[in-house]
């Protein structure tokens, strides 16, 4: 899993970068990785309202809003983690293996009083 999630981060990383959004950008600026963060939050407000108002996507018109600018969201995590030169699949699996063993994560501690519900 790791090497197909890293080898999309490269792809969208690549076809940003061929479509200019990176030209003159220093990922090393704080900003700039402050702005792309917004904007990934601009895409999961998007969905959030294409839930609410069950859109179909106005680009995409075969497929819902929500499921549209969810995948915006992934394209824009995927481009960032690949301009920061980040091993997002390494950090997605061990993360996920982690969570796999976390207390609060496991069904019968999610159901107790102060327990995660959502």
């Amino acid at each position: 899993m790791k090497e197909e999630i890293n080898k999309a981060v490269n792809e969208c990383h690549q076809a940003a970068s061929k479509s200019g959004w990176w030209d003159g950008v220093d990922i090393s600026n704080p900003f700039v990785f402050a702005t792309k963060l917004a904007l990934i939050h601009s895409e999961v407000s998007e969905a959030m309202e294409g839930n609410r108002k069950n859109l179909m996507d106005d680009k995409l018109p075969h497929r819902r809003m929500d499921e549209v600018e969810l995948a915006d969201t992934v394209i824009r995590i995927f481009d960032l983690a690949g301009a920061a030169g980040m091993d997002l699949g390494g950090a997605i699996v061990e993360k996920m293996a982690y969570n796999a063993n976390r207390a609060d994560h496991k069904p019968e501690n999610r159901t107790k009083t102060n327990g995660k519900k959502y």
